[in-house]
C-alpha cells in the first residue's frame, strides 16, 4: 500500500490511497492528521512518530507549505509502513480501508453463467421494451472484471464471444430492485438510455436482455475511465482543460432537458472520458422524465456534495438544479474539491445553504462570471417571491446565458444524426 499527499487551498489535504490494487484518495484536515498522531504515539511511542508544527501568523511562505507537506507525508508513510499500526482501527478509519466502495472484487463467473435466458417459468418478467433481445443470454459474453458497483448490482466489463466486442454491462438484481420497490425508477433509466442514442456525450444502449433473476444493460464501453480517477491523480486541471470538459457536460445536459429530462446526480463518477479525451455522462438512475418547460419535481436525492440549495430544503426545484450541479463539477475541476466541501456533511449542508462562495484570482473572468453565478444562484433561488408566492428559479436560457463564451453548443437539432 502506498500513499501520495497533496496540499489543497483552505488546509485541507489530499491522501491518496493505494491498497489491493485499487486506488481512492480521501481529503483530511490538519487536526485530523494531528488528532490520529496523538492517538498512535501513545500506543506506539517507539514508532517514533513526528508531525510538522501548526501554521502560526497566517504563515502561507511557499516553504512551509511544502515543508508541512513533506512532513504529513512522512508520517504517513511511517503509519502504513509499520505492520501493526497499519491495521489499527483509527488508522484503518483515517486512510477509510474499510469503505466498502474501495474493496476491490473479483468477478464470480458463476453468478451470470448460472442464470440464463427466459425460459417461460420466470415469475417476475420485465417488460424492456424494444430494447429487448430475448436470444441473447449471460453466456453470451466473458466477463472480465467489476467496473461499477451500485445499489442493485454492477457494471461489468465483457467481451462478446462471437463479436469480439467489448461491452460495459450493467447487471441488476431483479429482488433488490422489487423489495425497495424501484422499478420505477430502474425503468426510467431505460427510457432514458433508449433516447440518448443521438448525443455524443451521452452514454449509449445497445439493447437489454434478462434472466429469471436479473436484468441486463449492454452499454457502450468507454475505456478512458472516470473523471473522478483523472481528478484524483492530477489534484485539479487548467482552466482550459476544465472548460473543454465543462463545454461538453453543458451540451449534454441542455440535450437532457430539451427531452424534458432532469439528470439530477452530474458529478465526477457519472463522468467517463473516452478514447478520444471527450466526456461521456452515465448512470441515469437519478433521472426526472416529464418536466416540461418550468415544471418542477421534489424528491431528496443526489450526491451530498453537488446538492442544489432548494433540494436540502426539500423546496420544488427543476431543471436548474443541473446547472447548480455542473457549476460545482467546474470548481471542483479547477480547485480540486467541491466549492463547499466539508468532511462533515452536515458542516457542508449548512456550507451550501449559507456560506460564500471562495474563489481565487488566478481565473479567467468567463470563469469567474460562471463560478461566481453559482453564489448568485444560491441568492435568487431558494425561497418564495414576494410577489405572487411561486418558486424563483433560474430558466435555462439564463444558464446558458452563464455559459456564454465558454460552452459548446450544437449548431442545429440535427447536430448529433
Amino acid at each position: 500500500m502506498g500513499i501520495i499527499k497533496y496540499v489543497l487551498p483552505l488546509q485541507v489535504y489530499k491522501v491518496v490511497v493505494n491498497a489491493d490494487n485499487k486506488s481512492w484518495f480521501i481529503f483530511r484536515r490538519y487536526n485530523e492528521f494531528y488528532q490520529l498522531h496523538e492517538k498512535i504515539k501513545k500506543l506506539y511511542p517507539d514508532a517514533n512518530l513526528r508531525l510538522p508544527g501548526k501554521r502560526l501568523f497566517g504563515n502561507l511562505d511557499p516553504d512551509f507549505i511544502q515543508q508541512r507537506r513533506d512532513g504529513l507525508d512522512e508520517f504517513i508513510q511511517k503509519l502504513v509502513s509499520h505492520p501493526k499500526i497499519s491495521q489499527h482501527p483509527e488508522v484503518r478509519s483515517f486512510l477509510s480501508l474499510d469503505n466498502p466502495r474501495n474493496a476491490s472484487e473479483p468477478v464470480d463467473t458463476d453468478t451470470f453463467e448460472d442464470s440464463e435466458a427466459m425460459n417461460g417459468k420466470d415469475n417476475n418478467p420485465v417488460n424492456l421494451g424494444p430494447s429487448e433481445k430475448t436470444s441473447v443470454k449471460p453466456s453470451d459474453f466473458e466477463f472480465l472484471k467489476v467496473i461499477g458497483k451500485g445499489s442493485f448490482g454492477k457494471v461489468l466489463l465483457a467481451r462478446h464471444k462471437n463479436e469480439s466486442k467489448m461491452f460495459a454491462i450493467k447487471v441488476l438484481q431483479k429482488q433488490a430492485i422489487m423489495k425497495r420497490n424501484e422499478v420505477k425508477h430502474i425503468m426510467s433509466e431505460r427510457n432514458v438510455l433508449l433516447k440518448n442514442i443521438k448525443h455524443p456525450f451521452l452514454v449509449g444502449l445497445h439493447y437489454s436482455f434478462q434472466t429469471q433473476d436479473k436484468l441486463y444493460f449492454v452499454l457502450d464501453y468507454v475505456n478512458g475511465g472516470e473523471l473522478f480517477f483523472h481528478l484524483q491523480r492530477e489534484r485539479y486541471f487548467p482552466e482550459q482543460r476544465a472548460k473543454f470538459y465543462a463545454a461538453e457536460m453543458a451540451s449534454a445536459i441542455g440535450y437532457l432537458h430539451s427531452l424534458n429530462i432532469i439528470y439530477r446526480d452530474l458529478k465526477p463518477e457519472n463522468i467517463l472520458l473516452d478514447s478520444k479525451g471527450h466526456v461521456t455522462l452515465t448512470d441515469f438512475g437519478l433521472c426526472k422524465e416529464g418536466i416540461e418547460g418550468m415544471g418542477t419535481t421534489s424528491t431528496f436525492c443526489g450526491t451530498p456534495e453537488y446538492l442544489a440549495p432548494e433540494v436540502l430544503r426539500k423546496q420544488p426545484y427543476d431543471k436548474t438544479v443541473d446547472w447548480w450541479c455542473l457549476g460545482a463539477v467546474l470548481y471542483e475541476m479547477m480547485y480540486g474539491l467541491p466549492p463547499f466541501y466539508s468532511r462533515d456533511t452536515a458542516e457542508m449542508y449548512d456550507n451550501i445553504l449559507y456560506k460564500p462562495l471562495r474563489l481565487r484570482t488566478n481565473v479567467s473572468s468567463a470563469a469567474r462570471s460562471i463560478l461566481e453565478g453559482v453564489s448568485i444562484y444560491k441568492i435568487t433561488s431558494v425561497g418564495k417571491s414576494a410577489g405572487g408566492g411561486k418558486m424563483v428559479s433560474a430558466s435555462v436560457m439564463e444558464a446558458d446565458n452563464m455559459f456564454q463564451g465558454f460552452s459548446y453548443v450544437p449548431p442545429a437539432e440535427d447536430a448529433f444524426s
